[in-house]
């Protein structure tokens, strides 16, 4: 029985990682201009920002955001400006704590996006503008210059 035991033990201890849930936290799609600026033929130009946001749920649960705003401008009009939020939930135990903040920072980003992507997509396709197809992100890149920009302030 002991060894039944130390086998229970040691798979208790084993690191465990799983999405439990995703949804659309938030999305607006705002065309402030329309309907004269549907007549302007220029080419739009699009600005996006992402960012990434979490919080601890409590028993070894974790809320990951990651939001896009994208405006798109034609000649100081703007044509668009969609936000929209993605979120998951995620259970993670037994994870060493220099291994949680890249998994909060870049594995469940990671899984969210394309989730996004398709929320944006298909929220311009609805309000009758052409698709916005965000390009894919790198988000260990986008982790690493994070770090190198907090320890140039701290600098």
């Amino acid at each position: 029985m002991t060894e039944l035991n130390q086998a229970i033990e040691q798979q208790a201890e084993q690191p465990t990682f799983d999405m439990r849930r995703v949804y659309l936290k938030d999305a607006s799609l705002e065309i402030p201009n329309a309907p004269e600026i549907f007549l302007d033929g220029n080419e739009p130009k699009v600005h996006i920002e992402v960012s990434i946001e979490n919080k601890v749920l409590g028993n070894n649960a974790y809320d990951v955001t990651v939001s896009v705003t994208a405006t798109a401008t034609v000649q100081d009009k703007t044509l668009f400006l969609v936000e929209a939020k993605q979120a998951g939930v995620f259970e993670m135990a037994n994870i060493p704590e220099d291994q949680l903040e890249k998994i909060l920072h870049i594995v469940c980003p990671s899984m969210l996006f394309p989730y996004l992507r398709a929320n944006v997509t298909d929220l311009l396709t609805r309000g009758t503008l052409p698709p916005l197809y965000l390009a894919e992100i790198n988000f260990e890149q986008l982790y690493q210059s994070q770090l190198e920009q907090v320890q140039a302030t701290k600098q």
